[in-house]
């Protein structure tokens, strides 16, 4: 299964508006494997990594309060899973995909295989 590459560091809009990302260089094995250990966190990925494109928070229908999303997206974002910037006011992220295969190489690829193979053996393709 190929997922589109996409790459982050800090990225910025605005001087106001600047999240904080982990370089390359500081992105973890045990940080990422916390960051995919939630099922909440898995779909998010699981859905960034199946996109063409970025995408905005609000396209998420998770089963979470807003305060809960916005502390999952962190959390990625925080472990060097997503890179996360502002459009607007509209806040969009992206999987890491080509830092983490760089670092881990076919890490990404088999948790996210193996969530679709649970998730059809499961009935919940």
């Amino acid at each position: 299964m190929q997922f589109p590459v996409r790459s982050g560091a800090t990225v910025t809009t605005t001087a106001a508006r600047v999240l904080a990302h982990p370089s390359r260089d500081e992105i973890r094995v045990e940080g990422v494997l916390h960051a995919l250990s939630d099922p909440i966190r898995l779909r998010i990925v699981r859905q960034l990594a199946g996109a063409s494109d970025e995408q905005a928070c609000s396209r998420f229908d998770l089963p979470v309060s807003k305060s809960t999303t916005t502390h999952h997206f962190r959390v990625l974002r925080e472990n060097g899973v997503i890179t996360q910037f502002y459009r607007g006011t509209a806040k969009l992220s992206c999987v890491r995909a080509d830092d983490l295969d760089a670092l881990f190489p076919g890490l990404l690829d088999s948790v996210l295989g193996a969530v679709e193979r649970q998730a059809e053996r499961l009935g919940q393709g």
